[in-house]
């Protein structure tokens, strides 16, 4: 009897470590899976430029890309090539983190005018501050020209910074609440808001509010805006720590920051149309649009993010590359570009890049 207890006993464990074994195996096959799956998507990801030195916005002209790094260069890619061009401003660019050269678009007659606009940090004996000003663009070199828009608040963080044409056109900015939370619900400053203006600088009559360039405010560091084709704006934020957020943002309305954050509700306050929740962190910034779906870059989230604006789904369709700065959608294309290099990132090899991908292979 005890010798066959023994057989029984050794057969059970020889089962019970096959069941082991194959659920091991079972584990390490879809881990393999989801790796070959990330590698042939990194693999289909066409590098434009690399050795970036912690860009921040992307901006194209036919073929030829433009973008900002922080540091107050403008790196221009074309046929290949890269040059990096020297920025003259008349005050001198802040140190801060996340601060520095920022949000860049070229004129809509810069062909003719060679003029853009940029929006920067900048520090002297009155303090720091943000401002948007005009560049000409003369001999491979860009200085400033004209000042639309100054002492926009700054502080150790939350800048803000993404600069934007409406289809309507207007320039539209996004201002942080220079970590001042209070800033955001206070009309007399201009943190903590999205901002509206004529290409002058001066303020449109059909503003949500009079005299101002305040177009919506509660905003904590709002970094991406973007339209879709019917003329909607949609806008990505920085949470405090988790509750990062997408907003629908519409005239003189009400974003909620410091009063609610995440899916917390107010009245004659707007929660967010998409959240990341009490748990998650994505840190999102530059954003754009594509059939029905938005694209944002995420930094801690270290992914481009999808949000179906149909279903209300949402997946990574970038991973494995570290932070990631900004977006843009154009020639049924993902640009990309990486944000490693700002201190808070890893670098990788060459980092930082600038990657494009076909949307048909993100399906």
């Amino acid at each position: 009897m005890k010798k066959i207890l023994e057989i029984s006993m050794l057969a059970m464990l020889l089962i019970t470590g096959c069941s082991v074994n194959e659920q091991q195996n079972s584990v390490d096959e879809q881990q393999k899976e989801e790796q070959e799956q990330t590698n042939v998507s990194i693999e289909e990801q066409e590098v434009i430029a690399e050795n970036l030195e912690v860009p921040w916005s992307i901006e194209k002209l036919e073929n030829t890309f433009y973008l900002t790094e922080r540091q107050g260069n403008i790196v221009i890619i074309e046929n290949g090539e890269t040059e990096r061009q020297s920025v003259e401003l008349e005050k001198e660019l802040a140190t801060a983190s996340e601060a520095g050269l920022l949000g860049f678009v070229l004129a809509p007659d810069f062909p003719e005018s060679d003029l853009a606009y940029v929006y920067y940090t900048y520090e002297d004996n009155s303090g720091q501050f943000n401002r948007i000003v005009t560049l000409h663009m003369e001999n491979n070199v860009w200085r400033e020209e004209s000042l639309l828009l100054d002492k926009i608040p700054s502080g150790s963080y939350h800048h803000g910074g993404r600069l934007k044409f409406g289809a309507d056109g207007k320039l539209y900015a996004t201002a942080g609440d220079a970590s001042d939370s209070d800033i955001a619900q206070d009309l007399g400053s201009l943190g903590g808001k999205i901002l509206r203006m004529n290409l002058d600088g001066s303020i449109p009559n059909d503003n949500p509010f009079p005299n101002s360039y305040i177009y919506s405010f509660g905003h904590r560091n709002p970094q991406g805006i973007t339209w879709s084709p019917d003329g909607t704006l949609y806008a990505s934020e920085h949470g405090n720590d988790a509750n990062d957020e997408v907003n629908k943002i519409e005239a003189g309305q009400n974003y909620g920051w410091p009063i609610i954050e995440g899916d917390e509700e107010q009245e004659d306050i707007v929660s967010p149309l998409i959240t990341s929740g009490d748990e998650a962190t994505w840190a999102p910034s530059g954003m754009g649009y594509y059939g029905g779906k938005l694209y944002v870059a995420a930094l801690r989230g270290t992914a481009v993010l999808e949000f179906d604006l149909e279903t209300g789904e949402q997946r990574e369709v970038i991973t494995g590359l570290g932070r990631i700065r900004d977006v843009l959608i154009e020639d049924n294309s993902l640009y990309f570009i990486s944000n490693n290099t700002d201190g808070r990132g890893d670098p990788q090899e060459n980092d930082d890049k600038l990657y494009r991908i076909p949307l048909s292979k993100l399906n």
